[in-house]
């Protein structure tokens, strides 16, 4: 079983989908290869995305692990092309691996900085405020997805939680996406994140005199202890992941926008004044 050692989104992907196969059929990584005939270090690097499995590997692991029908069809051919460094996914299925992706990086980064500039960070949104911005979106089992949002936090109270840097335009902040309760509820629950000590939040003001990389889209960084970072790129019905040299042009990105945003102490001042405000209006 000889794969190629690339550590791209698509093959750290598709580690996570075959890990949790794995761990459906209550094998260890040690019984699984003694039962394929491998060493338990191929099925460690499978599983983690540092060496990509070609289909047939698949197809031998999953027809062992008694998975059938969709789900082997869906991840023999994920492997096709899992080397590649960046990744498109589009359709509804493409949409669910993207998802298991993010949680994925979400897990493993030491690192995430997220550049917002249309909705609230999905690891920092309340239910209320999830649900009204999923439900306008394709997709099915709303309440699902709304539960699985929200648990997604919960990586951030981890012993070995990711530093999270969200950087906020104050039109975001200003937007009543679910209404004026929804929206202040949800601008309460940004400071109390913010209190963490692995969680910055700091603000992009609303007016700019001059052009800046904010202006072009939201997108994420992730950085990871042991592999080359991966910028994620959210789309209405596709997702992008970028693992080449352009990640660099990101990072420079990070690097303006952070001089350009408000303090993080300015920038609670500023969420909780927007507070103060909406409060007013549902008097």
């Amino acid at each position: 079983m000889v794969g190629k050692s690339e550590y791209t989104p698509k093959a750290r992907a598709l580690g996570a989908e075959l890990r949790e196969c794995r761990l459906a059929a209550g094998l260890t990584q040690k019984q699984l290869a003694d039962q394929i005939g491998v060493s338990y270090v191929s099925v460690s690097r499978y599983e983690t995305g540092t060496r990509s499995p070609r289909p047939e590997d698949v197809a031998q692991i999953l027809a062992t692990l008694g998975v059938t029908g969709d789900r082997y069809a869906e991840l023999v051919d994920m492997a096709r092309g899992a080397d590649q460094p960046n990744w498109l996914e589009t359709g509804e299925k493409g949409l669910r691996r993207e998802l298991t992706t993010i949680i994925e990086f979400e897990r493993t980064s030491t690192s995430i900085v997220e550049v917002a500039t249309g909705v609230i960070p999905g690891l920092l949104q309340t239910s209320d405020y999830a649900r009204a911005i999923m439900r306008e979106k394709p997709g099915r089992d709303l309440e699902a997805r709304v539960a699985l949002r929200v648990g997604r936090r919960d990586v951030l109270y981890r012993a070995t939680a990711p530093h999270l840097t969200a950087i906020i335009s104050e039109g975001v902040l200003r937007n009543r996406l679910g209404g004026v309760a929804i929206m202040a509820d949800q601008l309460r629950h940004l400071l109390k994140m913010g209190e963490l000590p692995n969680v910055a939040i700091v603000v992009l003001p609303a007016v700019s005199e001059r052009w800046h990389p904010a202006h072009a889209g939201s997108f994420i960084l992730y950085e990871f202890p042991k592999s080359a970072p991966i910028v994620h790129l959210e789309h209405f019905c596709s997702g992008v992941f970028i693992n080449t040299k352009e990640v660099a042009a990101y990072q420079d990105a990070v690097a303006t926008l952070r001089g350009m945003a408000v303090d993080e102490e300015r920038s609670a001042v500023l969420i909780a004044e927007i507070v103060r405000e909406l409060e007013e209006k549902s008097i």
